[in-house]
């Protein structure tokens, strides 16, 4: 029997936020266990919560991105359950009526083609504080600084049919998020990460397989794993005569398998009802509009005009788009040199290159976007070679200089242009060379240009790397086939 795998992400994403959703205290991350942590955070007596206006904001404008029908009237409900780490007892969510509606979000998959994913929808809630297992020997640490963060969770339709589709879309969200600037998106400290449900089918079968929830995944690459997991032990399940329960489990990337936490629960499990302290939240048009006028240029708005002003191909729009650090810098580098293309080679190729090598992000890369887009110029107008540019290069990497025309000059690197003196070079390379010369003349036509390889190689030594191929080349043949 063939399978379809039928996918649906809840992405939360903690908001950039200076303060929790219903408090003062701060969100900053790394402080010390259980500093960070008010009254209102935990729910104690005679406290009263005040919505920050500010996650408020962050969430319209994620729905505006995403072409989604906003809220004219939202309501924040209970969500009562018992968990160490909730000591409220109950989590201020949004079930009834979320302030985001649906919307969508276009992806682009491997190759090459565009895929719509239809989000169900977005709501404002608070996260809980986190449950500390590893350092207690047999029991378990509560920090609560997390506890009253704001979250938007972000659900998606059941329209994913592959681990790589889910990948895609998840990337798709941080891309928008993180150009928004309404979440770092760093999913290392937890300020991304997904809830994946998972179920498989017969193809050609309309209804739903029933689904398993993986929850909490952080990273693309766990995505990925988990649902390839998942999939093949549901439909081992199936095949095998059992059949698959509904039911949240863990992924473990050690072991790269997921199991079984807990039976699924329902909504009426958690006694939802509007929460009494916290009015609905009424947003007006004016509001909507002046959100709106604060969007900056997204995703796909970006890659359509790399694209169709700058000449970029799909892929090299598409990786350039996809962050908004590196477009940016590209778009510094482009203004610098002028020639999109090849600002785009250096940024996904060299700069990348050292970048991943180094561990390190583009805002942090130690050549800026001026020093790059001088050193794809002195490409350009012939004041340097290919290889001389990478050694330009490593050298400003290094912090050897303040430009690229300043480490040129310190290394003797301009490149030779002067037609005479590449000829004389070239004179005295055939002169030092009679039995090549000989080989070359008395070889096939075809077999010729892979011997003239030879005689480049030894004017590019005598000039030191710094003459020009092009020249080199043609001024050979010239004089080669003279000789024939």
């Amino acid at each position: 029997m063939q399978w379809e795998t039928v996918i649906g992400l809840e992405v939360h994403v903690q908001l950039a936020t200076r303060s929790k959703i219903f408090s003062g205290a701060s969100t900053a991350f790394g402080a010390e266990p259980n500093t960070q942590a008010c009254a209102v955070d935990l729910g104690l007596p005679g406290v009263l919560p005040v919505l920050n206006e500010q996650a408020v904001a962050m969430a319209v404008q994620f729905g505006l991105a995403v072409h989604a029908d906003i809220a004219e009237v939202s309501v924040f409900d209970r969500k009562n359950y018992f968990y160490p780490d909730l000591p409220k007892g109950y989590q201020t969510s949004q079930m009834y009526h979320p302030i985001v509606g649906p919307g969508d979000v276009e992806i682009t998959l491997e190759d090459g083609s565009t895929k719509r994913i239809r989000i169900h929808h977005a709501h404002l809630e608070e996260d809980a504080g986190k449950s500390l297992h590893e350092d207690f020997h047999g029991m378990t640490g509560i920090d609560l600084n997390r506890a009253g963060t704001p979250l938007l969770e972000i659900v998606s339709e059941p329209d994913m049919r592959s681990a790589k589709e889910a990948a895609a879309y998840l990337k798709a969200i941080h891309s928008i998020v993180t150009y928004l600037g309404i979440s770092d998106g760093n999913m290392a400290e937890g300020s991304m990460r997904c809830d994946v449900n998972v179920s498989v089918r017969p193809k050609g079968q309309e209804a739903f397989g029933t689904r398993a929830e993986i929850k909490n995944v952080n990273s693309f690459r766990f995505v990925e794993r988990a649902i390839a997991f998942e999939v093949e032990r549901q439909i081992e399940l199936i095949e095998d005569g059992g059949t698959v329960v509904q039911e949240t489990r863990l992924f473990d990337p050690d072991r790269d398998e997921t199991r079984s936490m807990r039976t699924k629960e329902e909504a009426n499990d958690y006694r939802y009802f509007p929460c009494p302290d916290l009015l609905p939240v009424v947003l007006d048009q004016a509001y909507l509009d002046h959100l709106r006028g604060q969007l900056p240029e997204l995703p796909a708005d970006k890659r359509e005009r790399f694209q169709n002003e700058l000449g970029l191909s799909a892929y090299d729009a598409n990786v350039i788009s996809a962050s908004r650090d590196m477009a940016e810098f590209f778009e510094a580098v482009h203004s610098e040199c002028g020639d999109a293309k090849q600002a785009a080679n250096w940024v996904q190729g060299e700069l990348s290159g050292a970048l991943n090598r180094e561990n390190l992000s583009i805002a942090n890369s130690p050549i800026s976007a001026r020093q790059l887009g001088e050193l794809i110029s002195r490409v350009l107008d012939d004041t340097i070679n290919g290889k001389a540019a990478k050694e330009v290069f490593q050298a400003l990497w290094n912090g050897q200089g303040e430009s690229a025309d300043e480490v040129i000059d310190a290394k003797g690197l301009k490149q030779v242009t002067d037609t005479g003196a590449i000829e004389a070079m070239i004179d005295q390379v055939i002169a030092d060379s009679p039995a090549q010369v000989a080989q070359y003349c008395d070889s096939e036509p075809e077999k010729r240009g892979k011997m003239i390889g030879y005689f480049v190689g030894q004017v590019m030594k005598a000039s030191r790397g710094t003459a020009n191929p092009q020249q080199v080349n043609g001024l050979l043949k010239e004089k080669l086939d003279a000789l024939l």
